[in-house]
């Protein structure tokens, strides 16, 4: 574990500063374009009924091709509740199903072991987005051991970019992961953070930076100096009150420079085809 320094301090940037790095990089690097013009899915992209999820055996099963599958068109259209539509380049069923699967494509389970993909139809779902709800293509997979299908958003994401991509960051074991909005301007935020093991408990002081698009925020630690221990995690949560209203303004973590709701919903920063 790295051990991390805090934002007031001495030895490295200022919360204020990396705000404003967070806010430039969210503008500058098509993350904003993405956010509020491309296709940013904010739920589960399979969907199937509650019985397909309990019989479902992600840990030793596999999932396999067991019949012919269709060839996917080129492209398809998001349609947005409001009007707005997108032209998407889609995945294939196959792609679909491996998304489903925890383990690579070329490892083997026994016959008794395996969901059998024996069918695939190319048809719609609805999904909500940053944009709002929207019926997307989807493929509906059916099994001959399952009891229902189970449909998969068909929009191949790294194709068309994700937030992720664009920012340049993955999400980390740290940093702020979750909020909830108790009223317009009064937020609850939780948050993890590593402390070497035997150190003393130290007090976490949650920051904010407001600016007109976006609201950063981060945590202020004690400095503990730079280097590896041994570590351990620990979490936390704190209101945060606003100058301002909240609206519609996104939340970005200070570390990752990620929207904070990328923790709940990891598909909306990357692919979940890949």
């Amino acid at each position: 574990m790295l051990l991390l320094g805090d934002s007031s301090g001495l030895l490295g940037p200022t919360f204020e500063e990396n705000a404003t790095q967070a806010v430039s990089t969210w503008r500058t690097s098509g993350a904003a374009e993405i956010w509020h013009e491309g296709f940013v899915p904010l739920e589960d992209l399979r969907k199937m009924s509650q019985k397909v999820s309990e019989d479902i055996d992600y840990e030793w099963h596999g999932w396999v091709v067991a019949g012919p599958l269709p060839t996917p068109p080129a492209e398809a259209q998001v349609h947005w509740d409001g009007g707005a539509t997108m032209r998407v380049p889609v995945i294939t069923p196959r792609e679909a199903l491996m998304a489903l699967s925890p383990w690579p494509e070329n490892m083997t389970f026994p016959d008794n072991k395996q969901y059998k993909l024996t069918r695939a139809t190319f048809t719609t779902r609805r999904l909500k987005t940053s944009r709002g709800m929207a019926t997307v293509p989807a493929w509906r997979l059916s099994f001959s051991n399952l009891p229902g299908p189970i449909d998969y958003v068909a929009v191949d994401q790294k194709a068309i970019g994700t937030i992720e991509d664009a920012v340049g960051h993955r999400l980390t074991g740290e940093g702020i992961t979750d909020l909830e909005l108790l009223d317009e301007r009064t937020l609850l935020v939780k948050y993890d953070y590593g402390v070497c093991v035997g150190d003393e408990p130290f007090d976490v002081t949650l920051r904010a930076g407001e600016r007109p698009v976006v609201v950063v925020l981060g945590l202020e630690m004690p400095y503990r100096g730079y280097g590896f221990c041994a570590g351990v995690g620990n979490s936390g949560q704190g209101v945060v009150r606003l100058d301002e209203p909240l609206g519609d303004r996104v939340v970005l973590d200070e570390w990752s420079m990620l929207p904070v709701l990328c923790h709940r919903a990891q598909n909306a920063c990357h692919a979940g085809n890949g």
